[in-house]
C-alpha cells in the first residue's frame, strides 16, 4: 500500500512529466494540479545553484537577498519550507520547555 502523500507525489509526478511532453511537443498546457500545489523544474548550474521559477518567488514572496531554509532527508529529498520557517525554527529552539525565552 502506496501513502496517500507518496501517491500525491506520484500523481504530480506523472501530471508534470505529461505537462512537459505536451508542452514540447504540442504547445499546450494541460496540468490539472489541485488548487494551491505547485511543480517547477529547476537546473543545476556548474556552481550547484539552481534559479527558483519566477511563478514561485513571486507566489512565495521571494526577493533577491532572502535567506530560505533546505531541509533534506535521504529517502524524501528536499524541501524548501516557507521564508518564515528559519526565524520560528530558531525561535523555538531558544524556549525552554515552558515556552519562556531563556
Amino acid at each position: 500500500m502506496i501513502p496517500s502523500g507518496a501517491r500525491f507525489l506520484i500523481d504530480l509526478y506523472e501530471q508534470v512529466k505529461y505537462n512537459l511532453v505536451y508542452k514540447s511537443y504540442f504547445g499546450g498546457n494541460k496540468m490539472n494540479a489541485p488548487e494551491g500545489k505547485y511543480a517547477w523544474t529547476a537546473t543545476v548550474g556548474e556552481k550547484g545553484q539552481i534559479v527558483i521559477p519566477k511563478q514561485a518567488r513571486e507566489i512565495f514572496g521571494i526577493r533577491p537577498g532572502d535567506t530560505l531554509l533546505l531541509l533534506g532527508d535521504e529517502a524524501r529529498g528536499i524541501a524548501i519550507p516557507p521564508k518564515g520557517a528559519f526565524a520560528e525554527l530558531f525561535g523555538a529552539a531558544f524556549q525552554d520547555r515552558d515556552g519562556e525565552k531563556e
